[in-house]
């Protein structure tokens, strides 16, 4: 054997929906992560109540990796269309794991001759270890793992980590009998390996943008998530749902969006820390909702996972239309800030963040996402939970609100920040108005009030300005002096720091710039009233 390329891999797992394709992504990633290599997964489906194609691509390298590459090294095929659809992304030297007792391909069908086949019978070993027909993925996984010579008990142990002690010893047994296949039948047949590092992989996580934001709502002391699902922020809802308890949260799926963003408005009013997530259809349904916010000066947290419109578009898709509906998004104009995280590190930081400076400047912050981001799994650091304190600005806590006059709800202060009082606090009504209102909070039309109120709104973004000197708003990768630099936000970092290692072998010096702020405008108040 000759050329091995050792620790660098891509490897496709393609199937019907309802396969376990994106498990089995996971499943090997997460091994090979625990091999001490970098990961990277991204999964790919249709939208379908049933039926059609779905994949997931697993990268592993020994040098740090950022998305997935354009080719593939090797796939496991769980039925025909998987090999039709993607043999042409395979690099000459890549491999097919298959069931060739079930899959007959011909050689016009397959027209490649340097590729190289494994067949294995995925179905019989199923049926010999009277397991249901979707184990046939493991057994794949388990003939991959084969095939690489990787060490079998890394696998185990993720498989042990994830299921239940059952379904995890009958994995286990059928990734066996798939790896044992693999090393009697096409044992050094393969360039490609995967070997153990020094490094501890043990120390990293693995997850999606959607569970790192779910992670960084709970430990923002979020108590209450309202979310109707929508494809493919549901996730951040899947992850909170059954750690309610546990964090002595209230999470619920509600009867439309309109009703999400209502409930969240009305948690923040009543003291909670509220967030909801959606798309862009959900969010369009959102927007009355996040006017009120708006003149309410009640904070919120959303966040909006973008796919491909108009209307319903790609439901399963990624897309990046949605940054200046978002800014603009509602009737008339308020205070917002827009972030942009662009991997899962920041979905978990950003989020902390975005409940900080609804609280402190009481207004609507939002997370725009996007498909690529939230689906995927990348691998981080440990989060650091001390790394950024839970703020929540002017929030009275006192039993009792002692003041020389009538608790005002929108009082004018100097930076348009008022204090937020409890609902039940002794010696304060709290009174707000989706109309335009007084400091009070009663409905008004005065011209000259009105103004004085609007001005109010907007002073917040002077302070705003200021505090965010900070916070990282942006980052620059690369050297400050370059011939070419890159502009992007969010998901975009990964793609372009993978171009930028590619590019900068070629001799091209480069450097990129990531905008994580997206709006935050200096306001100043155009007459000398205040």
């Amino acid at each position: 054997m000759h050329n091995v390329i050792v620790n660098k891999i891509s490897v496709l797992i393609g199937g019907e929906a309802g396969a376990g394709i994106t498990r089995s992504g996971f499943l090997f990633a997460k091994a090979c992560l625990r091999g001490g290599l970098y990961v990277f997964g991204t999964n790919d489906y249709q939208s379908l109540i049933r039926g059609g194609h779905n994949f997931y691509i697993a990268r592993a390298d020994a040098e740090e990796i950022y998305s997935q590459a354009d080719t593939i090294d090797l796939l496991l095929a769980l039925n025909k269309e998987t090999i039709l659809r993607h043999k042409d992304e395979l690099v000459s030297g890549g491999g097919i794991v298959y069931d060739g007792e079930e899959i007959i391909l011909s050689n016009e069908e397959l027209s490649r001759d340097y590729l190289k086949l494994y067949p294995v019978p995925l179905r019989r070993i199923v049926k010999e270890l009277n397991g249901a027909i979707i184990m046939r993925n493991t057994v794949a996984l388990g003939a991959a793992i084969g095939l690489l010579d990787y060490d079998l008990e890394i696998l185990n142990e993720v498989m042990r980590d994830t299921f239940k002690p059952k379904v995890a010893e009958s994995n286990i047994k059928a990734a066996k009998m798939g790896y044992d296949y693999a090393q009697e039948h096409y044992a050094g047949n393969f360039e490609y390996r995967l070997e153990k590092t020094q490094t501890d992989g043990k120390r990293k996580i693995f997850l999606t943008g959607n569970e790192a934001v779910g992670l960084g709502a709970i430990r923002a002391g979020c108590k209450f998530y309202a979310a109707y699902p929508m494809t493919p922020a549901t996730g951040v809802l899947h992850f909170m749902a059954p750690l309610d308890r546990k964090y002595n949260m209230i999470v619920i799926q509600t009867e439309s969006e309109i009703a999400a963003i209502n409930m969240v408005a009305g948690a923040f009013f009543a003291g909670a820390r509220a967030m909801t997530a959606t798309s862009g259809g959900g969010f369009c349904l959102m927007s009355e909702g996040l006017g009120m916010t708006g003149m309410t000066e009640t904070p919120a947290v959303i966040m909006l996972a973008q796919r491909p419109g108009p209307s319903t578009g790609l439901p399963t898709y990624s897309g990046q239309g949605d940054l200046r509906f978002v800014i603009h998004a509602s009737q008339g104009e308020f205070p917002r800030v827009v972030i942009a995280p662009g991997d899962v590190e920041e979905c978990f930081y950003k989020t902390m963040e975005a409940f900080n400076l609804a609280e402190k400047f009481q207004i609507p912050v939002i997370l725009i996402t996007d498909k690529y981001l939230v689906e995927s799994h990348g691998a981080a650091d440990v989060f650091d939970q001390n790394r950024i304190r839970i703020d929540r600005g002017l929030l009275l806590a006192e039993e009792e609100y002692v003041g020389e006059e009538e608790y005002k709800r929108h009082k004018f202060t100097e930076d348009g920040v008022s204090p937020r009082a409890m609902l039940g606090m002794r010696g304060a009504i709290v009174r707000t108005n989706a109309d335009e209102h007084d400091e009070l909070g009663y409905t008004t039309d005065d011209p000259e009030l009105t103004t004085k109120m609007v001005d109010k709104r907007f002073k917040k973004l002077n302070v705003l300005i200021r505090e965010l000197e900070n916070y990282e708003t942006t980052k620059l990768y690369g050297p400050k002096e370059a011939d070419v630099t890159i502009l992007g936000w969010g998901s975009t970092k990964g793609p372009i720091r993978e171009a930028m290692k590619i590019l900068s072998k070629e001799g091209l010096k480069l450097n990129y710039l990531q905008i994580i702020y997206l709006n935050c405008l200096l306001y100043t108040s155009p007459s000398p009233r205040d």
